[in-house]
């Protein structure tokens, strides 16, 4: 937004000249043009005074410097003393270009982004810098879509602004893709040259050639001497087509670069200097917004922020007219229904890593809003008039379920703060209002919750947020949303792609045909093979432990949902019985797990808390096997010539959050602390038990 007065050296306020045709070129695409206003000779001199007397002005800004001075937080505040902008004085929508970044997970998505906010003058602290949830820091994943932009000028001197969204590469995370990609105009396909087209790269990118969008392509990581361009290039080519892409799509444009290295380029000989080529591609390929500012104003909610001073902020972009701090504005449901009303009161642009207040906002651009409250995703926020809801994408079903109940094992409440049903009720509803691939299903009693979600991932980043929140749970292990149609039982199929080395394939085909999946194509490339198959979704609960242990960590498994297909029977069972403790409450003792050890692995060290019914390891034959950790050594006060052996153990099995939740069994729950993961049965009491069991086989 550009504020059409300067300040000169004693605080009197100008009028800026309409005919800007000799601004210096950078400013020129943000102000009204010269067709309308008188000779621009003389409005030339003036504006050169102009130029001269205000400070700010005296040099030649970039486009990075102007776009900082339009958006400024010193303009936003001037609202009452400036004359009010018109549609105009905004940015062009021909200046503008909303592109989201979609691959695979770690093909480069984060890095690119990275290095065109570093070219385009923001200074980043350091890497990653769009991975800014604390999760996303230590996993090194993409977890949640982000927002920034970037200016630049182009060849011929034009100031663009370019919106760049952020995706997850997961799989897990892929309704975040979707619900994105009503935002944008266009995407870059980023697909690493050495590992070719993947599972979520025909996710992603079949949801955006179903949109119409034109993707543009970069091929990643090209520096690699195990790059294969020409090979990847006929592959994406293939893709394209089996996706049924238009011929539009189809005509579709390459960069190769090195998002690490900081360069790309339209050809392998040519230069690699920097990201020019592919910012000049993005201005010419990907189209602006078709909007309307002369309409009502209208924005789908895209996505849902919190502020602890303004409330709920909504995401989305702006799809006709144009928004002022201060006009009503209501909040329609998908159906339809309004759900609120209110008043704007902020109004936030992203500029590089920075949340910029501006006064007004047009159609096009992507702006963060505040003014009401009860808004969710897929909301719209418009005018008054406005009766009928924008449309939004649809998303894939969950494919998978866990419970979530209250912790009630005997050490509840000694480390959380959130204990009871009514504080996991209410964080898993807000969870529910900005997540559209979750969906939240209370129990009749009202004590539980069922979560759906797209696979183990998504639900386990849940559960560790609301760990470190001070939450104290218990959860299910997960299970399969199967559907009925036509009184036939349909249940989730995916696609699941592995690259593991030539010696493993034997046993992975073995493993994997045991849990129901069907192999569509096996290709060798040296010492490494590509097997797809087709699997049921529940032939992949609790895999992937096995499969890191069969490959010895060498290979790779990516997954995703392909659809819905008939019931295929049921699975062998392929975990062993548990090591169940008994007894009372206290602590491991070294001298008892000593004479467990020999029946199993062990999950926990000596001096750990335990209780009856948890699980402290995993037998080693078919079947549970109850045995007291807590046994402490006979002290008595005779005397022995023996010396006591020194007591040495193996180091226990160590499973993170996701692998826990993969090795429960039905008959177990996973208890959930601050500082604590344990595996332990549904029901704690020995007698019970057994009695359940013997029901169960009558």
């Amino acid at each position: 937004m550009f504020r059409p007065s300067l300040r000169t050296a004693g605080s009197s306020k100008l009028a800026l000249p309409r005919n800007l045709s000799s601004l210096a070129a950078p400013a020129r695409p943000l102000l009204r043009t010269a067709a309308t206003m008188g000779p621009a000779k003389s409005q030339a001199q003036r504006l050169g005074m102009l130029m001269a007397k205000s400070q700010p002005w005296a040099k030649p800004a970039t486009g990075s410097q102007f776009l900082r001075r339009c958006y400024s937080a010193e303009a936003a505040q001037e609202e009452n003393t400036t004359p009010a902008l018109t549609v105009e004085d905004m940015m062009p929508v021909e200046n503008i270009r909303n592109i989201a970044i979609i691959a695979h997970v770690d093909h480069g998505k984060t890095s690119l982004v990275d290095k065109l906010l570093a070219q385009s003058g923001e200074a980043l602290g350091s890497t990653r810098v769009m991975d800014s949830n604390t999760l996303e820091k230590e996993r090194g994943i993409t977890i949640l879509s982000k927002v920034t932009s970037v200016a630049y000028t182009t060849p011929d001197s034009k100031v663009m602004k370019i919106n760049i969204v952020d995706t997850p590469g997961h799989a897990d995370f892929g309704g975040e893709v979707e619900r994105i990609l009503s935002m944008v105009d266009g995407v870059a396909l980023i697909v690493d040259a050495s590992e070719g087209p993947m599972t979520q790269t025909k996710f992603v990118l079949n949801k955006a050639l179903s949109l119409g969008l034109r993707p543009l392509v970069v091929l990643n990581k090209v520096d690699r001497p195990t790059s294969r361009v020409d090979e990847v290039d006929g592959l994406l080519l293939d893709l394209f087509g089996s996706l049924g892409a238009t011929d539009e799509q189809m005509d579709y444009p390459i960069v190769y670069a090195s998002a690490k290295e900081g360069w790309a380029t339209r050809g392998m000989d040519e230069p690699r200097e920097n990201m020019k080529p592919l910012f000049d591609l993005i201005v010419d390929h990907v189209p602006y917004p078709k909007v309307d500012r002369s309409d009502v104003f209208k924005m789908l909610v895209t996505q849902i922020d919190s502020n602890p001073y303004l409330g709920k902020c909504f995401l989305g972009k702006i799809a006709g007219g144009t928004l002022k701090i201060g006009d009503k504005m209501q909040a329609l449901s998908p159906e339809g229904k309004q759900t609120e009303s209110g008043r704007v009161t902020k109004i936030f642009v992203r500029r590089g890593l920075e949340m910029i207040p501006v006064t007004e906002a047009g159609a096009g651009d992507i702006v963060t809003v505040t003014g009401v409250a009860n808004a969710t995703v897929n909301s719209t926020l418009c005018d008054l008039t406005v009766t009928e809801p924008l449309p939004s994408n649809p998303i894939d079903p969950p494919t998978i379920a866990m419970k979530f109940a209250v912790n009630d094992s005997p050490y509840a409440g000694e480390e959380g703060k959130n204990l009871t049903s009514n504080m996991i009720r209410e964080r898993l509803m807000k969870e529910a209002e900005t997540n559209v691939a979750l969906q939240v299903i209370e129990s009749e009693n009202k004590e539980a919750f069922e979560v759906r979600g797209r696979g183990e991932l998504q639900l386990g980043v849940l559960i560790e947020t609301m760990r470190r929140e001070g939450f104290e749970l218990s959860v299910s292990p997960p299970r399969v949303v199967f559907k009925e149609e036509k009184g036939q039982r349909l249940e989730p199929i995916e696609e699941v792609t592995i690259d593991v080395g030539n010696q493993y394939t034997g046993t992975i085909i073995e493993k994997l045909s045991k849990r129901k999946a069907e192999m569509k194509s096996f290709d060798e490339n040296g010492d490494k093979t590509r097997i797809v198959f087709e699997c049921p979704t529940r032939g992949l609960l609790g895999y992937s432990a096995e499969f890191k242990n069969d490959t010895s960590g060498d290979g790779t498994l990516n997954h995703t949902f392909l659809g819905y297909s008939p019931f295929k029977g049921g699975l062998e069972r392929t975990r062993k019985g548990s090591l169940v403790a008994m007894g009372s409450v206290g602590s491991a003792t070294s001298y008892a797990l000593n004479l467990i050890e020999p029946r199993g692995k062990l999950f926990i060290r000596p001096g750990e808390k335990v209780y009856a019914g948890m699980v402290i390891g995993e037998s080693s034959r078919a079947g549970d096997l109850e045995v007291n950790p807590t046994r402490a050594k006979q002290v008595t006060n005779i005397r022995t010539v023996a010396k006591d052996e020194n007591i040495v153990l193996r180091p226990p099995v160590e499973m993170s959050l996701e692998s826990m939740i993969s090795y429960i069994a039905e008959d177990e729950v996973l208890e959930i602390t601050q500082s604590s993961l344990r595996i332990r049965k549904r029901e704690l009491d020995a007698s019970k038990r057994r009695q359940n069991l013997r029901n169960n086989r009558d």
